[in-house]
């Protein structure tokens, strides 16, 4: 099923954390991993963090099996609640305005003035505001109260009393809760070398390996050949090459020795997506052969349309 309709199925237990996860399914398939070979497990209740509500892992099958490569926990708002908890401390509240203000009735604590004057002094007004904050029939007593400067105060049950009050809220104090994803890119990595080493193919009853990385984030974006480093094959192919590693985000490398299919293999190992070879035609019209890696196809387009189809990231669509 979908991050969505797992959510809406209460099988993840809040939607923040489902759109999480289809984040990241959408991120490993973006830079090569097999989606066949990606799994999301929640954790049982036994392995839970005490921190966490709920709590999955992306995992991801190579050669070492189903390997853990990302962890999305819901910590809810435990680390908040905590300090909150242990200092007083409210300013870790979050303010959300509502759309339109509205209109309260409710029942609150209020202190007894006869009462908190004498006893309390300086500090009765302080006392009265805090017990106006709680929501009758608020703790039993005898209940200690967290003053806004800190100390506290003991407070008996002749010390306050409840009282309705009608008010207008425009908003409301809300402590955020955090999802946290936590990517290990080394196994990620590791994963997409291990996902796209492909050593099936051969040539000349030799192993033929291709590293089948996706475009986005192959090292090198494409190779260039002269088919001989003679009659300016090759000060066109430089030419070609520098013109490419000028553009933006675009890396290209020169490789002039040895036979073409040699090179091909060559750049076919360390998953170079293009080949580029400029032979004697592309002296007379300023086409090159354009190979792709994966299938070993070809075409032939002109040098200035290899450049600007490279920027766009549109040379797939032409074969």
């Amino acid at each position: 099923m979908t991050p969505g309709d797992a959510a809406n199925q209460n099988v993840i237990r809040h939607p923040t954390v489902a759109w999480f996860m289809a984040r990241t399914w959408d991120f490993l398939v973006s830079v090569g991993i097999n989606p066949d070979k990606i799994r999301f497990r929640q954790h049982e209740g036994t392995e839970m963090a005490h921190y966490a509500s709920d709590c999955w892992d992306a995992e991801i099958f190579g050669s070492y099996g189903w390997i853990e490569c990302v962890g999305i926990a819901h910590r809810g708002c435990y680390d908040l609640g905590a300090h909150e908890s242990a200092t007083g401390d409210k300013n870790l509240r979050a303010w959300r305005p509502y759309t339109e203000p509205k209109s309260v009735d409710k029942t609150v604590l209020s202190g007894v003035g006869s009462i908190l004057g004498p006893a309390f002094r300086s500090k009765a007004g302080s006392i009265h505001e805090a017990l106006g904050k709680i929501e009758a029939p608020g703790p039993i007593p005898p209940f200690e109260l967290a003053l806004e400067d800190g100390s506290s105060v003991t407070i008996e049950a002749n010390m306050f009393e409840e009282k309705h009050i009608q008010t207008t809220e425009h908003g409301e104090w809300f402590l955020p809760h955090v999802v946290e994803p936590a990517f290990g890119i080394d196994r990620i990595l590791w994963h997409v070398l291990d996902h796209a080493f492909d050593e099936s193919g051969k040539s000349d009853s030799e192993a033929y390996t291709v590293l089948r990385l996706v475009p986005q984030i192959v090292p090198i974006d494409v190779a260039i050949f002269p088919l001989m480093e003679k009659d300016g094959l090759d000060k066109l192919a430089a030419k070609i090459h520098r013109e490419i590693c000028t553009a933006p985000q675009l890396f290209s490398y020169y490789d002039g020795a040895g036979s073409i299919g040699r090179r091909y293999a060559r750049a076919d190992e360390i998953g170079v997506p293009w080949a580029v070879t400029v032979d004697h035609d592309s002296l007379q019209d300023g086409t090159v052969t354009i190979r792709r890696r994966d299938d070993g196809s070809q075409i032939r387009l002109s040098s200035e349309q290899l450049v600007s189809h490279l920027n766009s990231n549109q040379l797939e669509s032409l074969f």
